[in-house]
């Protein structure tokens, strides 16, 4: 009899770990869901107030991140660079992120300016235009490179580079800039494309893995219960 009370046990057991672990992996994943809807409505709501004028002084990322701003100065060229592997389109190019010196002060913000196809070979950069004088540039802010996954050591071949990163520019050009980047969405007569993808929140993908475990957890369930089902009926006949 002990025997078979222990027998029984152990499935139980099993059924209602596994019930357990889906479910909690169910919750967290609606709560996924949830964060990433509340965080779709703070930067709608964001992006539909003034923009916030960059000055000379420091301002700190998370006051400006995913809001819009902008910023009036003269583009520096020659700190140019070319972010790397960046396709449109199917078309292989580069972000072009240039330094804005802003009007009135010795700092610059960098500027994702926008998207060019790279050339047949990769040792000659496409040329890009580069308007002279001062601007008015706008856009949203951002704070690149955050979830960068690099496999190589090489990141960095002259003008061409694999990611960006705040850190990483202020390291390797010797001017004071704002720490965070202008997705700029202005235009200008440069040839240079500008057409941002909206963020993929992944909203609805989430609800369907929340699906999913909650059948699991179901299927556990009627798996557990036709089981017992059955054993009780061997048991009886």
């Amino acid at each position: 009899m002990e025997v078979k009370r222990t027998s029984g046990l152990w499935p139980l057991l099993a059924a209602v770990t596994g019930i357990a672990i889906t479910l909690s992996l169910a919750n967290w994943q609606l709560g996924r869901a949830v964060q990433k809807r509340e965080l779709k409505v703070r930067i709608e709501a964001l992006s539909a107030q003034p923009p916030i004028n960059v000055s000379g002084a420091e301002l700190a990322p998370a006051d400006v991140e995913l809001r819009r701003v902008e910023a009036r100065g003269v583009f520096e060229a020659r700190h140019t660079v070319f972010v790397d592997n960046r396709i449109r389109r199917g078309v292989p190019g580069f972000h072009v992120v240039s330094p804005l010196r802003i009007a009135g002060s010795d700092r610059y913000v960098l500027v994702n300016r926008g998207w060019i196809a790279g050339t047949p070979e990769r040792s000659r950069l496409p040329q890009v235009r580069t308007p002279e004088g001062e601007i008015t540039i706008r856009g949203m802010a951002t704070v690149p490179g955050r979830r960068v996954l690099e496999l190589s050591s090489k990141v960095i071949e002259g003008h061409i580079w694999q990611n960006l990163t705040i850190e990483r520019y202020a390291q390797a050009v010797p001017i004071s800039i704002q720490p965070f980047a202008v997705m700029q969405d202005s235009e200008l007569d440069d040839g240079l494309v500008r057409e941002w993808e909206a963020p993929d929140f992944g909203i609805d993908r989430h609800y369907g893995y929340a699906f999913q475990w909650f059948a699991l957890a179901a299927t556990i369930l009627v798996f557990y219960a036709a089981t017992r089902y059955r054993r009780l009926s061997k048991s009886r006949a």
